[in-house]
């Protein structure tokens, strides 16, 4: 083989990989390590493109309840399996009508396009399951505030985060595993 052809060729390969290695890093980056849950970022994008083909979806926040107290008696070992365990959970429930994302610490966000599909006691009863970590039995519950962006003026993603944020906070103030 001529060597002029391969050291021609070399840089292409090198750009190449150089650039399959930058778009799995971009993937990595929007998924969060723990959880493989969409991060806030790939959540929006997705999510801001879902509103816009079904400004009739239902978006949801969930604050886990009393979190920082199972970290405490439990040990982080056993909230991060509360925290895997609720991404499960709330991504099975979700389906092939949403996608689900973590925002950080114990909050999640999911939005799901197929109201039908939808049932909110089925997801806070999922939620509210016991999650076994190490032969012990961990309490969980959540508090879930919804909203559809088609009930706004402009259905906005931002807006309808806000009004769900809102409706969670709502429901934490009736006591703990509410929704709203």
């Amino acid at each position: 083989m001529d060597t002029h052809i391969v050291a021609a060729g070399l840089p292409a390969l090198g750009w190449a990989l150089h650039g399959g290695l930058l778009l799995r890093r971009l993937a990595t980056a929007r998924r969060d390590p723990l959880t493989g849950l969409h991060t806030r970022a790939g959540w929006t994008a997705r999510a801001e493109r879902l509103i816009a083909k079904h400004p009739d979806s239902l978006v949801l926040l969930v604050d886990l309840d009393d979190f920082k107290a199972i970290n405490d008696t439990h040990g982080h070992a056993a909230g991060d399996a509360v925290l895997t365990a609720t991404a499960q959970r709330l991504s099975a429930w979700c389906g092939r009508h949403g996608i689900a994302g973590r925002l950080g610490g114990d909050e999640f966000v999911a939005i799901i396009t197929d109201l039908g599909a939808a049932n909110l006691f089925d997801l806070w009863s999922a939620l509210d399951t016991p999650v076994t970590h190490n032969e012990q039995v961990v309490p969980v519950s959540a508090s879930i505030g919804s909203c559809s962006p088609g009930i706004m003026p402009i259905p906005t993603l931002t807006d309808a985060l806000s009004a769900a944020d809102s409706a969670m906070y709502a429901a934490k103030g009736h006591g703990r595993r509410n929704t709203h």
